[in-house]
């Protein structure tokens, strides 16, 4: 028997599937979070889990069968609700400028909030040894931004708002115009505290360059 085998109490496993939104499951993601957040994957145990979100190990098993399918999950709602909570877009609203600068200014906002940040770095120290987690947050969060954006993007350029083009890459290009090596400073901690005078001014040279590119032809 394996050290992992002996440690898990003998139990009624949910083996990998999404455990269901219960408040007891809320309390094991809260608990998680500030366990990986302190210590990182590879240093988090089950049982500093299990003590920080206040349930026996024998529950915690039950909703998850290992600390990977839990790190899994909370990786993945922490993308999930970002990209749902970000890219919501009014589809009769005209003003294609005004939204993509408020999407622009809240993308930035929570980019750089320092939980996400960890968050990233977390996924990307894992990633080498379990590479389905990479995908599955890349999955759940920036392809699911990209794709919500680029769904906005062909409405409008249906509409002669937008220029005819590639509008998933014109998507990725506004994003990365927006952020444009941000998030490469942050995760390296290269640098001081981004300002919201800095998020001002790199969103509307972001919308600059993109009109410039995506605009409707004269």
């Amino acid at each position: 028997m394996s050290a992992v085998q002996a440690e898990r109490p003998t139990v009624e496993k949910a083996s990998t599937r999404s455990a269901p939104e219960t408040d007891k499951c809320r309390q094991i993601l809260d608990g998680a979070r500030s366990v990986f957040m302190a210590s990182g994957f590879d240093g988090a145990s089950m049982g500093e889990i299990a003590k920080a979100a206040s349930v026996s190990k024998g529950t915690l098993y039950v909703y998850f069968d290992s600390k990977e399918a839990l790190f899994e999950a909370l990786t993945l709602e922490e993308k999930r609700c970002l990209a749902e909570a970000l890219f919501q877009f009014d589809a009769d609203d005209p003003d294609v400028r005004g939204a993509l600068t408020r999407l622009g200014q809240s993308y930035l906002v929570h980019m750089i909030r320092p939980d996400h940040v960890a968050i990233i770095r977390m996924v990307i120290g894992a990633t080498e040894k379990f590479p389905r987690f990479g995908q599955a947050f890349y999955e759940a969060g920036p392809a699911q931004g990209v794709a919500r954006l680029t769904a906005y993007l062909d409405r409008h350029v249906a509409a002669g708002r937008l220029r005819h083009a590639d509008t998933e890459l014109a998507a990725k290009h506004f994003l990365h115009l927006c952020q444009a090596g941000l998030l490469t400073r942050l995760l390296f901690a290269a640098g001081g505290p981004v300002t919201e005078a800095e998020i001002g001014t790199r969103v509307t040279e972001a919308i600059r360059v993109f009109f410039a590119a995506y605009g409707p032809e004269d």
